[in-house]
């Protein structure tokens, strides 16, 4: 498809009809065009996040200028070269990157851990002084090792950094992920398993990232362990279940009564839309996912 038609078309849908000229125009310029129009007048109980790389054809200042139009206030898990553009647009970073092996090598292995330290040692710094406050984290894969054996090497690693984090004031936040559909063998896969290493760790500096996709997947009970583990999460993600797409009527997930439940444990952080979307119009289904969020 001629992307400059996919751009108006994407266009149309976030402003509701608005006029778009049907010559080939850039993501800016249709948005410096339709500055009023495509303004968001959102409800204030959730702050929207979005995930980059569910739009990574987007060019990332024209996706900081939608995200400005849909009233979202941070793109997320971007690494430091990227924070300057954020701030230009008055956007944060609510879930930042920029340290450790990836996924799959993470603290579960002792191996990692003079790797993982000095990253992240070199992170917290860089963070506080770009004004964010929290920086994601892994367990890694099990590859043979046990859960109880995995956590006790987290543990070991992560007090080593506790010390750095709390004087930056950096929450190392670890992500809980299924293993059964995406990520095959990753250790944190369940709240239980990240809450023990929560309470280990000892530190308020250390807590989850609460992935309602990947949790559904793994557990369900997505409410009810909300409001049970609530104080162990520092950060939320959305995603359609099944196919982690759009998080509408085609999945099986109530957003608008999990977004509820989040609000009614006093948070005040950040939920990040985190879905592949399926539409050529991705900005739409942003916009879509953000809307559904965004209870009165």
């Amino acid at each position: 498809m001629n992307t400059n038609s996919s751009r108006r078309s994407a266009l149309k849908n976030i402003i509701g009809g608005a006029a778009v000229a049907t010559s080939p125009l850039t993501f800016s310029e249709v948005f410096a065009a339709n500055e009023k129009a495509l303004g968001a007048a959102l409800n204030g109980k959730i702050n929207h996040s979005a995930c980059r790389w569910c739009y990574k054809d987007v060019p990332l200042e024209d996706l900081c200028k939608a995200a400005v139009a849909m009233g979202i206030k941070s793109i997320e898990l971007q690494g430091p070269d990227e924070w300057p553009i954020l701030k230009k647009y008055g956007l944060t970073c609510a879930m930042p990157w920029g340290a450790g092996k990836g996924i799959n090598d993470g603290f579960n292995d002792p191996k990692n851990h003079d790797e993982l330290v000095q990253s992240y040692e070199e992170i917290f710094p860089k963070l506080k002084a770009a004004g964010l406050d929290k920086v994601i984290c892994f367990s890694g894969n099990r590859r043979g090792m046990s859960d109880e054996q995995g956590l006790a090497n987290c543990v070991k690693g992560l007090k080593r950094l506790m010390p750095s984090a709390e004087k930056y004031g950096i929450t190392m936040t670890m992500e809980l992920l299924n293993s059964k559909v995406n990520h095959k063998d990753y250790m944190c896969d369940t709240t239980p398993w990240g809450v023990a290493l929560c309470d280990a760790v000892g530190s308020e500096n250390f807590k989850l990232l609460y992935d309602i996709y990947h949790m559904q997947i793994m557990e369900g009970d997505v409410i009810a362990t909300i409001k049970k583990y609530n104080k162990y999460f520092s950060h939320y993600h959305t995603g359609g279940v099944p196919g982690r797409n759009e998080i509408d009527d085609t999945q099986e997930l109530n957003y608008p009564a999990i977004m509820k439940a989040i609000v009614d444990t006093g948070y005040k952080g950040f939920v990040g839309q985190e879905f592949i979307p399926k539409r050529t119009d991705v900005l739409a289904s942003l916009k879509q996912g953000v809307t559904i969020c965004d209870i009165a």
